[in-house]
């Protein structure tokens, strides 16, 4: 996915790059991470009752112009046009999310990118216990360090891998994926039902995630935590404050309603 208004300086701009632009790992390494800790994953369209585009130009208005975050198929889908500029290929996975109680659809879009002969998992877009670099698509059941989280690949009874993480102590299964093609225009059903249905999450409260070197900040609602060398605190926010907050931590200003 590529159009003629993405620029590769204005994104490396956006996301505080200063580094070299080569199509290798190192280079993804550091563009996802930067791009992890300077465009927050929100759902403040949605929360406004408007649509979320998934037009490219779209998603390069919106998080690089307009300084917004967006959520995975946002999130990705600008990190695959910076992939293009660089001369690297990726492919699409639908990942179904593990962590409900009951059965879900495969809405959770990610990606893959192989390097010299390995492929690697890619996903800037899973919120608050989202992996922070890329993950060796052949490294399982191995607990991988990212930073002060801890993050692992395992392989389902159905086929799938499925991404864990370490949750106070205990291992969480967050997605499941396999490698069956999928096309960006089969993600359309998918957003259209996170941005509408009444019972996904992103339509009844504000979830925000902004990734920090040592840790990540995330409003769930009116619960604001914040993960800092290993160390969480959890205070709550009245409602009059939420856009102090927006502002002041993850550098947002939520739109006019619909």
């Amino acid at each position: 996915m590529f159009v003629d208004t993405f620029k590769l300086d204005d994104y490396c701009q956006r996301i505080q790059y200063l580094g070299e632009l080569k199509p290798d790992l190192v280079t993804v390494k550091a563009l996802m991470q930067q791009h992890l800790t300077t465009i927050p994953f929100e759902n403040l369209t949605v929360l406004a009752g408007k649509a979320v585009s998934l037009k490219p130009e779209d998603l390069i208005e919106k998080l690089i112009y307009q300084q917004r975050g967006g959520y995975c198929y946002e999130m990705n889908g600008l990190f695959t046009m910076a992939l293009t500029a660089l001369g690297l290929d990726y492919q699409w996975v639908a990942a179904r999310p593990l962590f409900y109680p009951v059965k879900r659809p495969r809405t959770h879009a990610a990606l893959i990118v192989k390097f010299e002969g390995v492929e690697w998992l890619l996903d800037l877009g899973f919120g608050s216990y989202g992996i922070r670099e890329p993950m060796r698509l052949d490294q399982l059941s191995q607990p991988i360090p990212q930073a002060y989280d801890q993050f692992m690949l395992t392989q389902e009874a159905d086929g799938d891998l499925a991404v864990q993480a370490l949750v106070d102590g205990s291992w969480v299964k967050q997605y499941g994926f396999n490698r069956n093609a999928i096309d960006w225009i089969d993600f359309l059903p998918a957003n259209w039902m996170n941005s509408t249905h009444p019972e996904a999450i992103f339509t009844q409260k504000p979830v925000i995630v902004l990734f920090t070197p040592d840790g990540r900040k995330i409003l769930f609602g009116q619960s604001f935590k914040t993960y800092q060398a290993g160390r969480v605190s959890l205070k709550e926010i009245p409602p009059e404050q939420l856009d102090q907050v927006l502002k002041q931590e993850f550098n947002l200003i939520r739109p006019n309603h619909a």
